[in-house]
């Protein structure tokens, strides 16, 4: 125990609390009852089989855990007591070994010997207080413009990862080499299963040509040795540089440009040469036109892009191997492969919120420098930001203004620091454009696996290359965030929401034969079905006028994919208008079945009203007729009045209004709401008058009234015990005429007979009253 103290003074130790477990391992079931840690060294390598880990000292043992499986490593894991001797060495370096980027000194040894036959031994780092930091800081300077390297997708099924870096800096001899980078590149193809501890392969694939990486070794660049990395292969995918790019689409310009239907020099390319014939001019200057195609290089250079995401993306799907990509500096060609390969092994990142996330991890968030590739300006920092990034935009950095064509590929021709107002950056190249070019020939072959249609990525093209949005403006975060980008400009992916939001799932930007479920994993295409061809809706908008195609208005709507895809969008469109015809007619049905049904309802409750009112005015009706009878036997004649239309047609003649009861009584007519007895409607506010006079004709005795009851109906009043008095006395029968007739006299009482009912002329002549009555429906009070 003293030699192990005495061993600990001499190495830097993360000292633990007594009790406390490991902070960064979980050590359940690994330490025995009452073992406590004292202290916990990082970053340690078991020499007798290149084992880096953990190296824990208890109050018991010591125990060595592996850094990738997590696990206790029994060599390097040894009861304090049965060591029998400790003892330091200092690596001595060969003469032949290879020269180290590492600036940390070389780690010490520590050599156990135990007394169960076992030997042992450690490697440290002295005196230095390194953490997961210090590491990448290390493996940084070993790689161009320090881009270490960094994972960048995760593969959800077997863990094989995709990661990007730029070139190792391993020197004119190539033969430097960097611990740091090593270490940190094999922590990528470390394999952690549930029993054992193994490495998968790794892949490091050169984007460059094997000849341009052996080039880079003159400035100190160049491509890793599978020797130095454990279980490792490297390819080379032979794809060219900016400057091939940038002259390649400088030819495919021209090709376009010579044998399209319009152009710039104002002549028809139908009638070049001297000729006429299909295709433009005569047979020579068609087959130079296909030679043109091909010299341009341009569809070869992106078979080789497609041809090498398609090959990472298998080694992936397929081999479960890690693929670290680079190039030279990481940010061109690896970027173009990197996206390219998770678009491939990804369905999230073929949807419009994927492909947005895509573009700004691999391509923004990585500092892709779009001004310098675009030829846009760049924030220096040295005057107002908002001013130097759209001053450029008018500058004569996009190459000549003058419309007449020049000799192929002279606007893309590199310059000096020195350069002419009109000259073009050397470091202009169409990287982006290229990859989008890309993009455009996977959904050609999967037409039902992208969300978004070629419309969508011609419209985000013309975005960036308008420098209207400052998502692409500068060569990275740090400056668009310096510049006040965000503030100052647009969002390119709000605008191109917006206008997908405005019209719906019909705008252009949607693939209306997306399937989501069809392509639900990775796109693996075969090498024979990468073969692109030219990209019309953006290639050949401008060079081929719509009116030689059938079906198309404007130069733009090449845009709008081709014939069959018009004719789809078109019918989409219809099904949806129809569809919301549907809509507004349903809804039309509820209203007009909601409506039938309340009218039904209305229409019950009004055959209820008039059941009602019907039997009401039965009953009024046989009152009527009754007091009609009881007036007759007294020998008097009524006559109905509306005052109402008397007042406006004139006083009717009494032959006219005198209804006889005698007629009458025996034909009721049938009574409804609102109607009279003789037929005409009336009116709850029309007034009716209801006149009763003595009948001049009637034949009444002259001893009629002077009857008693006795006498004329051979009864006695019983409401008097000593006969009927009448007509001395008043008869309690008055007004009963008719045997089984009988009078309401205390309906009658409850009557309020006011003078005004009563007219002057009446008063006057006591033979004749009138009764007027506004509220009973027949008058009759």
């Amino acid at each position: 125990m003293e030699g192990v103290s005495s061993w600990l003074d001499g190495h830097d130790w993360t000292s633990v609390e007594s009790g406390s477990p490991a902070s960064s391992h979980c050590l359940d079931g690994i330490l025995l009852q009452s073992e406590d840690i004292i202290a916990e060294g990082r970053a340690v390598v078991l020499v007798n089989i290149d084992a880096p880990g953990t190296l824990l000292v208890t109050n018991f043992r010591l125990i060595f855990i592996g850094e990738g499986s997590k696990q206790v490593i029994g060599l390097g894991t040894i009861p304090l007591a049965t060591i029998e001797k400790l003892s330091k060495q200092q690596p001595l370096r060969s003469s032949s070994a290879p020269r180290t980027r590492d600036r940390a000194p070389l780690r010490r040894l520590l050599q156990i010997v135990g007394k169960d036959m076992r030997v042992c031994v450690f490697g440290f780092r002295p005196h230095s207080k390194q953490d997961s930091d210090d590491e990448v800081q290390q493996a940084a300077i070993f790689r161009a413009r320090g881009r270490v390297p960094v994972l960048c997708w995760l593969h959800p099924e077997n863990g094989a990862v995709l990661v990007r870096s730029s070139q190792p800096l391993i020197g004119i001899m190539m033969n430097s080499r960097s611990n740091a980078d090593e270490k940190l590149v094999a922590t990528f193809c470390t394999s952690i299963s549930q029993k054992h501890f193994q490495r998968r392969k790794l892949y490091i694939a050169d984007a460059r040509p094997r000849k341009n990486a052996l080039a880079n070794g003159a400035m100190g660049g160049g491509s890793e040795s599978s020797a130095n990395y454990f279980h490792s292969e490297v390819v080379f995918l032979g794809i060219d540089n900016i400057h091939a790019m940038r002259d390649s689409l400088g030819r495919l310009r021209d090709y376009v440009d010579v044998h399209g239907a319009a152009s710039s020099d104002g002549s028809s390319s139908l009638l070049r040469s001297g000729g006429w014939g299909w295709g433009g001019g005569n047979l020579s200057s068609m087959t130079a036109a296909v030679s043109a195609l091909g010299d341009s290089g341009w569809l070869m250079h992106a078979h080789g892009i497609l041809a090498g995401a398609a090959w990472i993306a298998a080694r992936i799907s397929l081999e479960g191997a890690s693929v670290l990509v680079h190039c030279s500096d990481g940010w061109d060609r690896t970027t173009q492969l990197i996206s390219l390969a998770g678009l491939m092994l990804d369905p999230y990142y073929r949807t419009f919120q994927g492909f947005q996330a895509l573009v700004e991890k691999d391509w923004l968030a990585f500092g892709h420098p779009f001004a310098d590739r675009l030829a846009m300006p760049t924030f220096s920092g040295s005057c107002n930001p908002t001013v130097e990034v759209f001053r450029g935009s008018l500058s004569g950095s996009v190459g000549p203004s003058s419309p007449i064509r020049t000799a192929p590929a002279s606007s893309f021709t590199s310059s000096t620091s020195s350069q002419s107002p009109g000259a073009v950056s050397s470091n202009y190249s169409p990287i982006f454009v290229q990859w989008v070019d890309c993009v455009a020939q996977l959904l050609r072959l999967y037409p039902r696996a992208f969300e978004f249609s070629s419309a969508y990525l011609v419209e985000l093209l013309d975005c960036v290359l308008s420098c209207r949005f400052g998502n692409f403006l500068c060569n990275s975060e740090k400056e668009r965030l310096q510049a006040g980008v965000s503030k100052a400009c647009e969002c390119v992916w709000k605008h191109l929401d917006d206008q997908r939001s405005l019209v719906g799932p019909e705008h252009d930007h949607f693939n209306l034969f997306y399937n989501s479920e069809l392509h639900s994993g990775a796109l693996l295409p075969p090498a024979a079905t990468l073969a692109p061809i030219l990209w019309p809706q953006f290639h050949l908008r401008w060079a081929c006028p719509s009116d030689m195609l059938t079906g198309y208005s404007t130069p733009t709507a090449w845009a709008q994919g081709g014939e069959l895809e018009m004719q789809a969008r078109l019918l989409a469109r219809r099904i949806t208008s129809m569809e919301l015809g549907k809509e507004s007619a349903e809804e039309k049905v509820k209203d007009l079945v909601s409506g039938v049904q309340s009218m039904t309802q209305q229409l019950q409750a009004e055959k209820e009203a008039r059941k009602s009112a019907v039997a009401f005015a039965a009953r009024a009706h046989k009152e009527a007729a009754a007091l009609r009878r009881a007036v007759e036997t007294l020998g008097c004649k009524i006559r109905f009045t509306n005052l109402k239309s008397s007042m406006s047609q004139g006083e009717a003649s009494d032959e006219d209004t005198e209804i006889n009861d005698r007629e009458k009584a025996s034909e009721l007519p049938t009574i409804d709401q609102g109607a009279t007895n003789d037929g005409s409607s009336f009116d709850e506010q029309d007034q009716f008058s209801v006149s009763v006079s003595l009948d001049s004709e009637a034949d009444i005795p002259a001893n009629h009234f002077r009857k008693t009851c006795q006498q004329e109906y051979g009864t006695s009043c019983s409401k008097n015990r000593e006969g009927c008095k009448w007509p001395q006395n008043g008869c309690s029968r008055m007004g009963s005429g008719l045997l089984g007739l009988r009078a309401n006299f205390d309906a009658l009482e409850q009557l309020s007979i006011l003078d005004s009912y009563f007219d002057v002329e009446h008063v006057q002549n006591p033979s004749t009253y009138s009764y007027h009555n506004k509220s009973h429906p027949s008058g009759v009070t």
